[in-house]
């Protein structure tokens, strides 16, 4: 039946011997071959062939578990899909004639990914891990981390062809009940026949209104995932993905990275450069295109003559122009990323080079306009979030469209239609532009700056957690002059 019911594949070995000697109990080890582990595998049939001869043998499971299975993990089933769901998971089911059960024991082992450097989210200084597809690993390195009885672990199963392990981790005590509550209802909402990737979870638990930006934050750093549960928050793991999702998320979240806290202080000063460079990357062209095409006043003299000089032999309107080579720069962007690493370089040297000079040499597009849509594009890369970089390269087409229609106005417009969006925005409850809005003073200690860790005693009190202590109130004590404080002890 189990041969039948898996199609008799190649993959399946079944191991078919004798307990007792030849007047023994028939049994059989049934496992495929590449998911399961083959030194567990020796040992168990080493178990069970060792003790062939010593008895005679009765089918009962409960003695054959406690005399000779030697794994760790072992269980009973009764039900023949659940006995195929152990095997095409890993496990190695026993089967004993005149039993009406299974023995589960789990020998998972397949090949995978070693723990290596994060291909995204690389820093100078600090852990160099990453997760790998590896569900139990990638818990493992989290654990390490955290290493507090708290820190719990549900697993589910999503998907009703694969199965797909999905496990929920949190810090008891910290984290917000309402939002897991609502990560959890969320969770057991979702109905499909497969889960391949973490973002078949993300965009089925996103709130329903978050079209542009991304409400779900995901990281391949363990360091990154044991702050965030540190925080109150709920990481999701997805078995056969390195990458994991946090909840719930904000707009500075997508803006932090992890080698603020690891370097020392500089008290916001690489954090205001990323909030310049989301106002350079959204509306620097479009600046641009208004600035040419409606309110040549407002710039000076000088440089107005030398673009005009420059756009003299253009054939092109400035927002032509600029929509032709941001398109030719995103043509460029995703032909580096799809071709192989030893090419791609040469292709991103050659398309920002020699195809840029060429096209201002071919009076197609002007020198300036070049210039525009290359700082355009620095500030686009230096987000630590690739997916809040999409966000702002959609919304930079569309202030685009409207510096092209109505100039400063346009531009006004989508700014203030922009912030009343975000406003409205919630990830799982909370407002996605917190703590900025609503504003909370003591939260600014790490928004747009980063203060020192000695005066960051405070969780996030947007998250609403039922423990916000982080650490004592250092900041008096640090101001206390050593001998007044030695006259006090």
């Amino acid at each position: 039946m189990l041969r039948s019911r898996l199609g008799n594949s190649a993959d399946l070995v079944v191991r078919e011997l004798p307990l007792g000697g030849k007047e023994g109990v028939m049994c059989a080890l049934l496992y495929l071959d590449g998911l399961a582990d083959k030194d567990s595998l020796f040992r168990l049939m080493e178990s069970l062939l060792s003790h062939t001869g010593e008895r005679k043998w009765e089918p009962h499971l409960d003695v054959i578990e406690e005399l000779i299975i030697t794994v760790g993990d072992k269980r009973y089933e009764s039900e023949l899909e659940h006995v195929v769901q152990a095997i095409v998971s890993g496990d190695t089911a026993l089967l004993v004639d005149g039993s009406e059960e299974a023995l589960i024991a789990d020998t998972k082992g397949w090949e995978q990914r070693q723990v290596s450097e994060p291909m995204t989210q690389t820093v100078i200084r600090g852990p160099h891990e990453g997760f790998n597809e590896d569900i139990q690993t990638n818990i493992s390195l989290v654990r390490r981390r955290v290493k507090n009885a708290n820190l719990w672990v549900e697993r589910k199963r999503i998907g009703r062809i694969t199965r797909t392990t999905i496990a929920v981790m949190y810090i008891n005590g910290i984290v917000n009940e309402k939002v897991l509550k609502e990560v959890k209802n969320r969770l057991n909402k979702i109905d499909i026949d497969s889960i391949l990737e973490s973002n078949y979870i993300e965009e089925f638990i996103q709130d329903s209104r978050s079209y542009v930006f991304p409400t779900v934050n995901n990281s391949e750093r363990p360091d990154v995932v044991a702050a965030a549960v540190l925080e109150g928050r709920v990481a999701i793991l997805i078995d056969g993905t390195p990458h994991v999702l946090i909840v719930p998320a904000g707009l500075t979240e997508f803006l932090q990275s992890p080698e603020d806290y690891y370097h020392h202080s500089d008290y916001g000063l690489l954090r205001l450069l990323r909030y310049l460079s989301v106002f350079i990357s959204v509306l620097a062209p479009a600046f641009y295109i208004g600035i040419l095409t409606f309110h040549q006043e407002m710039m000076p003299p000088v440089l107005l003559v030398t673009i005009a000089g420059q756009r003299e032999g253009v054939p092109f309107p400035t927002l032509v122009e600029a929509f032709i080579m941001e398109t030719v720069f995103e043509l460029l962007r995703e032909a580096s990323v799809r071709m192989p690493r030893a090419v791609g370089t040469a292709i991103s040297i050659v398309g920002a080079l020699v195809l840029g000079e060429a096209a201002v040499q071919a009076g197609l597009v002007s020198a300036a306009m070049v210039i525009v849509v290359a700082i355009t594009a620095i500030a686009g890369f230096i987000f630590p979030s690739f997916e809040i970089g999409i966000s702002f390269r959609m919304l930079r087409f569309g202030f685009m469209f409207l510096a092209g229609l109505l100039g400063f106005f346009g531009i006004t417009i989508g700014i203030i239609a922009l912030v009343l969006h975000m406003c409205r925005l919630q990830s799982f409850g909370v407002p996605y532009m917190a703590p900025i809005a609503p504003f909370n003073l003591r939260d600014q200690k790490d928004t747009i700056v980063r203060v020192p860790w000695w005066q960051m005693y405070t969780r996030p009190a947007i998250m609403q957690l039922r423990n916000v202590k982080r650490q004592p109130d250092q900041a008096s004590k640090r101001n206390v002059n050593p001998k007044d404080q030695r006259e006090e002890e």
